[in-house]
């Protein structure tokens, strides 16, 4: 069984193929390309929940054997001075953190309205492994719509979500189609600017493109370890 690999941009999904060497194959699916390397089909779906949603959804559905797993994978914004700037993270949690209602008394996240879910949880076993090969760093992930760009709201996401090490922009969408098709998600990042004001001259994208191709490298292998005995327990169940 494969994985599906999805990032916001091209240059995200060309840093993960480029793990593996030589040129990717590519196979046309509805509204997208995906690039095959090693144990995993990266796709490119678009910035933001919303695309990241629908481009899952239509790989999940075109292929042609189920998938073992969906990786939400790019570069993102880190809190410091937990994941800095060129570290990598791996989501313990996935967690829409603007998905909900204003009110006088503050924000109320969409379960506090009685709606839906605000939180997805990837295998233990999986976050605990790639961490170990990768060096990432577990902890939540946020998923905003808005990019952070200042100390006020940089403060209240924290006060929100303690255990919060980064925040992105698809992981809660990718892991929102993922679950319709009963297919367990993880979410990878690694950190080009740390979350707070906006302060382009600080980001360091290539570092952390870099450092998201080193990362695939080494999560290569523990994929395809856990697909095999994904594979095994379900057989026996």
């Amino acid at each position: 069984m494969r994985v599906l690999v999805v990032t916001a941009v091209p240059a995200e999904r060309d840093a993960v193929t480029r793990a593996f060497g030589d040129g990717p194959r590519i196979r046309e699916v509805p509204g997208a390309e995906l690039h095959l390397a090693g144990p995993f089909d990266v796709l490119a779906g678009g910035a933001g929940p919303a695309a990241a949603a629908a481009a899952t959804a239509c790989a999940l559905a075109a292929a042609s054997a189920p998938y073992a797993a969906v990786v939400s994978a790019g570069i993102g914004g880190g809190f410091a001075p937990a994941a800095p700037v060129g570290s990598l993270v791996v989501a313990s949690s996935v967690v829409a953190a603007d998905l909900g209602a204003e009110t006088p008394d503050g924000f109320v996240p969409v379960t506090g309205l009685g709606f839906g879910r605000d939180t997805f949880l990837p295998p233990e076993a999986l976050v605990r492994d790639v961490a170990e090969a990768t060096g990432a760093l577990p902890g939540t992930v946020l998923t905003v719509s808005t990019v952070t760009g200042s100390a006020a709201r940089t403060a209240e996401l924290l006060a929100a979500h303690p255990g919060a090490v980064a925040e992105a922009m698809e992981g809660f969408g990718v892991a929102e189609a993922a679950a319709r098709f009963g297919v367990p998600a993880l979410e990878l990042r690694a950190v080009s600017n740390a979350v707070g004001p906006r302060d382009r001259a600080a980001w360091r994208i290539g570092d952390a493109l870099a450092a998201l191709t080193g990362a695939f490298g080494k999560t290569a292998p523990v994929v395809e370890s856990w697909t095999r005995h994904d594979r095994i327990d379900r057989h026996r169940d």
